[in-house]
């Protein structure tokens, strides 16, 4: 099917339909405060005491000293029509998913869902950012903000809204997506990359 692969000249009008203005954004993330220094504020007010214990949870007590903040364990595409889960392990080699694909069918609604854990304090303004190439051309960088974290033994789930896969003759192909996690303090808790084959059926 190469000769209905898009030309040059598509790919970049695809980029250019897609391309938002990045306006900035006047906001100054709060000073960083430790979870400790957060309980011993107002300690000896009962009330305001529990308020923090509900809203920050309990601190995990084994966490290793030398753990990172923030660890991205796993990206799970949510399609309510796919014949079974499509998931990236990240906790693992990032390197072999740059030689596979998810399979989606064109024209159906998806969701991204990023999951992750943080381990010993709080973390303030998380975003995840997806860039997509095709034939090494960015057609589309979409940055979404995931919000601020407390620590805690099970895992933050985060799910963009719902898109839907492109469809058509010239959609249909390989895409590339490249992926990081950050958060205010421009701090890069992962960055990794992995195919996506938009195809006329599941199997591809």
């Amino acid at each position: 099917m190469a000769e209905h692969e898009p030309t040059s000249e598509q790919l970049a009008q695809i980029a250019a339909e897609n391309e938002e203005d990045e306006h900035s954004v006047n906001y100054k993330p709060p000073a960083q405060k430790t979870i400790e220094e957060i309980q011993a504020l107002d300690k000896d007010d009962e009330s305001l005491r529990k308020y923090k214990e509900a809203l920050l949870g309990p601190v995990p007590s084994t966490v290793d000293p030398n753990a990172p903040n923030v660890v991205v364990t796993k990206l799970t595409m949510v399609c309510e029509d796919a014949p079974g889960p499509l998931e990236l392990d990240l906790t693992g080699d990032l390197e072999k998913f740059k030689k596979e694909s998810f399979t989606l069918k064109e024209g159906l609604e998806y969701r991204i869902k990023i999951s992750f854990v943080v381990n010993k304090e709080i973390v303030s303004g998380l975003k995840y950012q997806q860039q997509t190439y095709r034939k090494g051309v960015r057609l589309d960088k979409t940055t979404y903000m995931v919000g601020s974290y407390g620590p805690r033994a099970e895992e933050y789930e985060f799910l963009t809204p719902v898109e839907e896969a492109p469809k058509g003759l010239l959609a249909r192909g390989c895409y590339n997506m490249k992926c990081c996690f950050s958060d205010d303090d421009k701090t890069n808790h992962l960055s990794w990359e992995w195919n996506l084959t938009i195809s006329k059926d599941w199997k591809n």
